[in-house]
C-alpha cells in the first residue's frame, strides 16, 4: 500500500511540474500568463459578448461595443486564462442532455426533493404544442447549463391526473428554486408569465428569480451594520459591483452553497459616500471580497481565480468543503491508488487484472467501513469545536499561493481529461518498467509466467483457502490435533469429497526446520581395525533382533498403507502412522554408533534439532548424507536432504515418506533411547 501511495504521490508532482511547462511554453509562444489581465478595450464584439455569457449578464439591449465593454468591466477584471476558456467552451459543441419525465414520482424525487440546485421545466399539456420550439430550447439548455441549472420536460400524457392536479392545463415553463436561505429547505414552484417566448427574455427571467435569494445592500449605513453583524454564517462572500444584479454566476453559486456559504450584493451605482468601504479596505470596484473568521481575502489575486462559475465553484468548496466532497475526493484518490497495482503486479496479464480487482475491491470496501464511524462522530454534539477547527484549518491552507496553483491545475487536468489519463498511463508504464527491472536484478522467475499456469495456481490458492482455512492461517507448528480441534474434522465431513482430494498451501514448508549435516574428527586405521570385530559381531546381534520383531510387519500390510495414503489422503496417512514404527532410522543410527559407514567420520548429532531421529541416509534418494549438505526435517522427526523433500512436497505429497505423518502438522517430539551398553553380554 504504501508503494502505491509513493507512486501516486510522484504522479501529482510529475502533474504539477507538467502544468508549469506548459504555462512556461504559453509564455514562450504568446508573450504572456494565464493571470494577467486583459484590457477588453483589445477584444472584439464577438469575445465580448462570449464573456458576457459565459458570466451570466444579459446583452441583448446592448448593441453597441462600448456598452458591451462597460458592461465587461463592472462586472470583474478579466483574466487570458479565463478569456481562454471561455472561448473553448463556445468553439466545443457538446450536446447538453435534457430529462425526460416519466410521472410524478420521477419528478418529486428529481425537482422537488433536490435543495440545492434550479431545475426548469418545460410542461407540455395533452394535445398541445411546446411553448418553446425545439431548436429554442435547445439552446435554453445549452446556455443554463453553463451555470448548473438542471433541465427537463414533462408530458402531461404520461401522467394527466398530476397535471391537472397541479393546474398545469396549457403549456408552460416552471421553475424550481430553494425557498429558503437553509440547507435541505424547502422548494419553490414558479411558473413563466411572459409574454416574449425567447431565449434572453427567459433567461432573464430565470436569473431575477435566483437574484432575489440574494441579499442586496444599496446605502453605506446597511453595509455597516450587516458587516459587524454575527450570526450563523461563518463563511460570506460580497460583490461591489455597479450593476443591477448579480451575475447568474454568483446566483447559481448561492443556491449550491446554501447553508455554507452567505452571498451578499452590495450596488454601489448610486453612493455617494464610499468612505466606509475604504474604511473596510475596499477601494476598488467590482470586487469579491471573502469574509471568513480569520479575515478577509480577495477572490481574484491568484492563479485560477478567475469570474466564472467553474472556478469559484473549486474555490468555495475548498475552503467549506461538505463531507460529500471530502468523501468523493478520498475516493477518486483511492481508486487511483488501486489502479497503480496493475502496473506494480508482474507477470500474467490475466493476474494483473485479478490482482487489480482484488485491490478495488479491497480498497473501496475499506474506505466506506471507514467512513462509517467517521460519519457518526461528526453527528455528536461533543465534535462541534473539532469540526470548527478543521473548517479553520481548510481556510488557512486553501487561501495560499500553492493552493491556488492546485486549484488551477485541477481545473485545468479536469477540462483536459485525455491529457490526465495518457500522462496517468506514462506513469503506469514507467513503473512497470522499472519494477520489471528490479525483480529481474533480483531473479525473480514470475516475470514471465505463463497465463495458464498462474490459473492453475490461482485455483489451487482459493480452493485450499476456502477449503483448509484451519491449516492455511495458522502457522507452523500449532498444537491443534484431531481431537483438540473438531472444527476440520467436521468441515472434513461437510465436504466428504476432500476426504480424496486433499488441497494443503505449502506456506508451512518456510517454516520447517533445516541445517547442515557435520561431521566429529576422524578416527585412526589402528582404532577402526581393532574394534571392527566386536563391534560388526554386536551390531550382528543387535540387528537380528530388530529384524525378527519387524518380521511381524508383512510386506502386504506396508503396501497397503502406503496405497491408503495415495488415496486417502493425508488423514489416512496420519491414522496409518499411528502403527509407523521408527526403526529404520532408529536401526541405522545404533548400527552408525558401531561402526562408521563412511569409515573415518562421525555424524555430529549435537548440531542437530532436539526432536529430529539420528540418521546418516536420505530415504528419497538412497544416498548417504555428505559433510555440508543441507538437510530439512519434517514433524514427525525424520529428515532428508532439502532438495529431496522439497520436490516431494511441492509434488502435491504432504506427508513423510517413511511413516506418511501430515507434513504440515506437529507431533509429539520423539525422546531418543539411551545409547547401548558396550558390555558384551552374558
Amino acid at each position: 500500500m504504501w508503494v502505491k501511495l509513493c507512486c501516486l504521490l510522484l504522479y501529482f508532482l510529475a502533474l504539477f511540474v507538467l502544468a508549469r511547462v506548459f504555462e512556461a511554453v504559453a509564455w514562450y509562444e504568446s508573450g504572456f500568463l494565464a493571470t494577467q489581465l486583459v484590457d477588453p478595450v483589445a477584444l472584439s464584439f464577438r469575445k465580448l459578448r462570449t464573456i458576457l455569457e459565459c458570466r451570466g449578464l444579459g446583452h441583448s439591449g446592448l448593441p453597441e461595443k462600448k456598452d458591451v465593454r462597460e458592461l465587461v468591466e463592472k462586472s470583474g477584471d478579466l483574466m487570458e486564462g479565463e478569456l481562454y476558456s471561455a472561448l473553448k467552451e463556445e468553439e466545443a459543441s457538446e450536446s447538453v442532455s435534457s430529462t425526460n419525465f416519466s410521472g410524478e414520482m420521477h419528478f418529486y424525487e428529481l425537482v422537488e426533493d433536490t435543495k440545492d440546485g434550479i431545475w426548469l421545466v418545460q410542461v407540455i399539456a395533452n394535445d398541445r404544442s411546446p411553448l418553446v420550439g425545439k431548436v429554442h430550447w435547445e439552446k435554453m439548455v445549452k446556455k443554463v447549463s453553463r451555470f448548473g441549472i438542471r433541465t427537463g420536460t414533462f408530458n402531461c400524457s404520461s401522467d394527466p391526473r398530476y397535471c391537472k392536479r397541479r393546474g398545469w392545463l396549457k403549456s408552460t415553463l416552471i421553475m424550481s428554486v430553494p425557498q429558503t436561505s437553509t440547507s435541505k429547505g424547502k422548494v419553490m414552484l414558479k411558473e413563466y408569465s411572459g409574454r416574449k417566448i425567447e431565449v434572453e427574455h427567459i433567461f432573464k427571467w430565470i436569473t431575477a428569480h435566483a437574484a432575489s435569494r440574494i441579499k442586496t445592500i444599496y446605502n453605506s449605513e446597511h453595509l455597516k451594520e450587516e458587516w459587524n453583524r454575527s450570526d450563523q454564517y461563518r463563511v460570506k462572500i460580497y460583490l461591489f459591483a455597479n450593476l443591477d444584479q448579480p451575475p447568474a454566476f454568483f446566483s447559481a453559486l448561492s443556491v449550491k452553497f446554501t447553508g455554507r456559504v452567505e452571498f451578499i450584493f452590495v450596488n454601489v451605482e448610486n453612493w455617494d459616500n464610499k468612505s466606509y468601504m475604504a474604511e473596510i479596505g475596499i477601494y476598488k470596484t467590482p470586487s469579491y471580497i471573502l469574509r471568513t473568521p480569520e479575515g478577509i481575502y480577495r477572490y481574484g489575486n491568484n492563479t485560477g481565480e478567475f469570474i466564472s462559475l467553474r472556478a469559484m465553484d473549486s474555490f468555495l468548496r475548498s475552503l467549506q468543503p461538505e463531507v460529500n466532497d471530502l468523501f468523493v475526493l478520498s475516493l477518486v484518490l483511492v481508486n487511483l491508488m488501486a489502479w497503480m497495482d496493475l502496473f506494480i503486479t508482474q507477470g500474467a496479464t490475466i493476474k494483473r487484472f485479478v490482482v487489480l480487482i482484488s485491490t478495488l475491491g479491497t480498497y473501496n470496501s475499506l474506505l466506506i467501513i471507514s467512513w462509517l464511524p467517521v460519519l457518526g462522530f461528526l453527528q455528536l454534539p461533543y465534535l462541534d469545536s473539532f469540526y470548527e477547527y478543521s473548517l479553520k484549518l481548510f481556510r488557512y491552507s486553501n487561501t495560499t499561493t500553492l493552493a491556488s496553483w492546485v486549484r488551477a491545475d485541477w481545473m485545468f487536468y479536469s477540462s483536459h481529461p485525455a491529457l490526465f489519463l495518457s500522462t496517468y498511463l506514462g506513469h503506469g508504464l514507467l513503473i512497470d518498467y522499472f519494477e520489471k527491472k528490479r525483480r529481474r536484478n533480483n531473479n525473480m522467475d514470475e516475470v514471465n509466467a505463463n497465463n495458464l499456469e498462474w490459473l492453475s495456481s490461482l485455483w489451487d490458492w482459493y480452493t485450499s483457502y476456502l477449503f483448509h482455512p484451519i491449516a492455511s492461517f495458522q502457522h507452523f507448528p500449532f498444537d491443534s490435533e484431531w481431537d483438540e480441534d473438531p472444527d476440520l474434522f467436521l468441515e472434513r465431513l461437510a465436504f466428504p469429497d476432500l476426504w480424496l482430494h486433499p488441497l494443503i498451501p505449502t506456506d508451512y514448508i518456510k517454516n520447517l526446520p533445516m541445517w547442515r549435516f557435520q561431521c566429529l574428527s576422524s578416527h585412526s586405521d589402528e582404532e577402526m581395525l581393532e574394534t571392527f570385530p566386536d563391534s560388526e559381531s554386536d551390531s550382528d546381534s543387535e540387528n537380528k533382533e530388530v529384524f525378527s520383531s519387524d518380521r511381524e510387519v508383512s510386506e502386504d500390510d506396508e503396501l497397503s498403507t502406503c496405497h491408503g495414503c495415495s488415496e486417502g489422503g493425508v488423514d489416512a496417512c496420519s491414522c496409518a502412522s499411528q502403527s509407523c514404527p521408527h526403526e529404520p532410522c532408529e536401526r541405522k543410527a545404533r548400527s552408525y554408533s558401531s561402526y562408521s559407514s563412511t569409515g573415518d567420520l562421525e555424524p555430529d548429532w549435537s548440531a542437530w534439532p532436539s526432536d529430529m531421529l539420528h540418521c546418516t541416509e536420505c530415504v528419497v534418494c538412497l544416498e548417504n548424507f555428505a559433510k555440508g549438505c543441507l538437510l530439512m526435517g519434517l514433524p514427525c522427526g525424520h529428515v532428508f536432504h532439502q532438495n529431496c523433500i522439497m520436490k516431494w512436497l511441492a509434488g502435491g505429497r504432504h506427508c513423510c515418506p517413511v511413516c506418511r505423518w501430515a507434513s504440515y502438522k506437529k507431533k509429539q517430539p520423539y525422546t531418543h533411547p539411551q545409547p547401548l551398553s558396550s558390555e558384551p553380554p552374558s
